[in-house]
């Protein structure tokens, strides 16, 4: 069954922790929803290899409309928890159960929704310190999933396995 899944993003995203869940969820059928300050931008991934036609706005969305929420890294979930909108959203989406997918600096979006405290998850080195503040349990490894409602990932490196966790929950 097609899901559709969220994704929060914005100027200076981490090209391939974009690109590459994007293409592996389409590829199994799922619909993939780009979500930003104003449907129609155009945003650029900090390695310049990307670049994204924003599908709706944050203004235009809620939280029902979707499957699953994706929170690719780079520079784009700092940016974003700056705007309370899209910390508003991802803590909705926290609370409603459905499965969160986020890598590197992604986590930091879930720090300031307040929704680590006692999850287990991993991420990027600089932002371990603030997951652990934050009330996470972390472990350094390729992917964690915690409850099969979380899947959190390091680097570009680890997206073998963070795509193919996302789309075992995905697909259950």
């Amino acid at each position: 069954m097609s899901k559709k899944i969220a994704v929060l993003i914005t100027d200076e995203f981490e090209d391939s922790e974009f690109t590459s869940p994007a293409e592996a969820y389409r590829e199994a059928g799922h619909q993939v929803i780009t979500i930003e300050k104003k449907a129609g931008n155009v945003i650029k991934g900090k390695q310049g290899k990307a670049s994204v036609t924003i599908d709706k706005s944050i203004d235009d969305v809620q939280v029902a409309d979707f499957d699953a929420l994706l929170l690719p890294g780079g520079h784009s979930p700092d940016t974003l928890r700056g705007d309370d909108r899209f910390v508003e959203f991802t803590r909705a989406f926290a609370q409603s159960g459905k499965p969160i997918f986020a890598i590197c600096h992604g986590p930091q979006l879930l720090i300031n929704a307040d929704v680590v405290r006692g999850r287990k998850l991993t991420t990027v080195k600089p932002v371990v310190v603030d997951v652990k503040n934050a009330g996470a349990e972390f472990y350094d490894k390729e992917v964690v999933v915690d409850n099969n409602t979380l899947v959190t990932s390091r680097t570009p490196d680890d997206l073998p396995a963070f795509n193919r966790e996302s789309l075992k929950i995905l697909a259950a």
